[in-house]
């Protein structure tokens, strides 16, 4: 596939620069459109960066005008220790006291809870949603948000949110995420993966360097994509632009 990556020495150094970004694209958004949407993701890269945010102080950014909504979700209460809205509430809502704040309810019927998210990003968002910008990492498997692969998710074209049923053991086996499908990753006007480590390095040059449509992260089709990795993660891959 055809990629833009920029690599950073270390995970410190990705998530300023990602930080830095979000500040940018909020300045953009809020003055064009009067308010920002961003989707979040979980994972440990995306801890960093909100602990980078959240160091930054709530006058660093324009939040009372940032609306933040999440690319995926786990089927668990919002107090679980594998919910991403938990991860992000302890490292950057509850640091900078921030209220806009859209969370996926992942405690209720997955298809119900789905339903009701999908219909609250078209209310604010309009079909497809216009994200300004989509978080999103990359698993081990190739996985994005929770477009696994071999899920039925990965296929869908005609929903924004859904419930999906996922047997994978990077997923811990059977169980349901409700996530973002590739029409509302695609129709943001820009996406930004987040990989660090040296664990990913493998996949990621599987995802980047090699052939097209093996794994999820590849489906990403916006207009502005880019990838942000940190040089453990980059090891394997070809020069890139």
């Amino acid at each position: 596939m055809t990629a833009t990556v920029r690599t950073f020495p270390d995970v410190a150094a990705l998530a300023r620069a990602a930080a830095d970004e979000f500040g940018e694209v909020a300045r953009v958004a809020i003055a064009a459109r009067g308010a920002c949407h961003v989707a979040l993701s979980g994972g440990s890269t995306p801890k960093t960066l909100f602990g980078v945010l959240a160091a930054q102080g709530r006058s660093a950014l324009p939040w009372d005008r940032i609306e933040l909504w999440w690319g995926d979700e786990r089927c668990v209460p919002p107090d679980h220790k594998d919910s991403n809205y938990r991860m992000t509430r302890e490292t950057l809502l509850a640091p900078l006291g921030l209220t806009r704040v859209h969370r996926i309810e992942g405690e209720r019927s997955p298809e119900a809870a789905a339903s009701d998210y999908e219909r609250a990003l078209v209310g604010a968002l309009g079909a497809p949603p216009v994200f300004d910008l989509v978080w999103l990492g990359m698993g081990p498997d190739g996985h994005t948000a929770s477009l696994f692969p071999g899920s039925p998710a990965v296929a869908e074209r005609q929903r924004y949110v859904v419930a999906n049923p996922v047997d994978s053991p990077v997923a811990g086996g059977k169980t349901t995420r409700i996530t973002l499908t590739l029409p509302a990753i695609d129709a943001a006007r820009r996406v930004r993966f987040l990989v660090a480590g040296a664990d990913k390095a493998a996949r990621l040059h599987d995802v980047i360097d090699g052939p097209a449509g093996r794994f999820p992260a590849q489906l990403v089709r916006a207009a502005d994509v880019a990838w942000l990795v940190d040089t453990a993660a980059a090891a394997q891959l070809e020069a890139h632009a």
